[in-house]
């Protein structure tokens, strides 16, 4: 509402337009989320409503949110193995819930409109998986209707959504004791840059359980850029100093990371786990097919994607969706190369 001489009016689309420096055309494609905007010029538009407290009935543009029985799945890429989990989690949970579920990839392109191509489509709700959104795209989906559920926040912060998460710090202590259990007698830690929350959590809880079991063991940490080819370069120099006789224990936040030591060893002749005991972090399908079989900490991914699905679908029932996290636990697979 806005007052015009001490009598209130409603705030109306050519106000809008005003306020951005468009036509009433552009405001009115730029809050439906149709036409060929560049993103500048909807992110304008948007914050002049937003600073107006101008909502849209979705019926002038648009799909009402939830109309379509659709779940949109945000990741930044669907071609890995973590990205398979999290399809298959959550698209039989769209399914059980009779919702169909579409891949949305994030692109990181100054022109991805993502939550515009959402309205649009009139979802009933979104999961973002591994991706830290800005405010002004979950304002998009927020001034829409739409709700959203953060899936493995990569900040703490959360902008007040729910989230759905697993016992990450608590997987760290469990290969920390794991490893101190199994005879070694130095240790590694492969820290994934950039420092990811989940990627702290779990440094910081192996870290902890070492000062507790083994307070004189020596800890060198290891960073590397979430995969394993950087994780390798990173080990090579580790692995080449170690004295007969050291066994080391090396726990890498994610498999691949884990991958990545295996072909350090290889080169620099260390044997698994007889010189070197590893345990990573995720337990994909690959872990199993690694020679020897990687020990890891298994977090239920597709428990968690399921998880996010049906918070939403139930938020499109009526129940409300809470800003606190959903936690699933982790748990110690222990395989061959411990």
């Amino acid at each position: 509402m806005r007052k015009t001489g001490g009598v209130s009016s409603r705030v109306t689309l050519a106000d809008i337009a005003a306020d951005a420096g468009v036509s009433v055309a552009t405001a009115s494609r730029a809050l439906s989320g149709r036409g060929d905007l560049s993103p500048a010029t909807r992110r304008r538009v948007l914050a002049a409503a937003q600073s107006r407290g101008y909502t849209r009935d979705p019926a002038a543009g648009g799909r009402p949110p939830g109309s379509s029985r659709l779940v949109d799945l945000v990741l930044g890429s669907f071609h890995n193995a973590y990205a398979d989990e999290v399809t298959a989690g959550a698209r039989s949970a769209a399914a059980a819930a009779g919702y169909d579920l579409v891949l949305t990839e994030e692109r990181d392109i100054p022109d991805d409109d993502w939550p515009m191509r959402i309205r649009r489509r009139g979802s009933a709700g979104v999961v973002l998986g591994l991706i830290s959104p800005t405010s002004s795209q979950l304002t998009a989906l927020a001034d829409a209707g739409i709700p959203v559920v953060l899936m493995d926040p990569q900040a703490e912060t959360t902008h007040g959504l729910t989230t759905v998460r697993t016992t990450d710090h608590a997987g760290g202590v469990a290969a920390a004791e794991h490893l101190v259990r199994r005879g070694a007698t130095r240790f590694a830690v492969v820290v994934g840059s950039p420092p990811f929350r989940y990627g702290r959590a779990r440094s910081s809880g192996f870290r902890a359980a070492l000062r507790e079991s083994a307070p004189a063991a020596e800890v060198a940490q290891l960073d590397a850029q979430w995969n394993g080819a950087s994780s390798r370069a990173a080990a090579l120099g580790l692995l080449w100093a170690l004295r007969p006789g050291d066994r080391l224990g090396v726990f890498a936040c994610t498999d691949e990371m884990a991958a990545g030591i295996y072909a350090a060893a290889a080169e620099t002749g260390r044997r698994i786990p007889d010189d070197v005991l590893i345990v990573g972090f995720d337990d994909l399908r690959a872990a199993q097919w690694l020679t020897p079989a990687l020990t890891t900490i298994r977090q239920p991914i597709k428990e968690m994607a399921g998880a996010a699905v049906a918070a939403l679908t139930a938020a499109a029932a009526g129940a409300p969706l809470h800003p606190r996290p959903i936690v699933l636990p982790t748990r110690l697979i222990e395989r061959a190369s411990t």
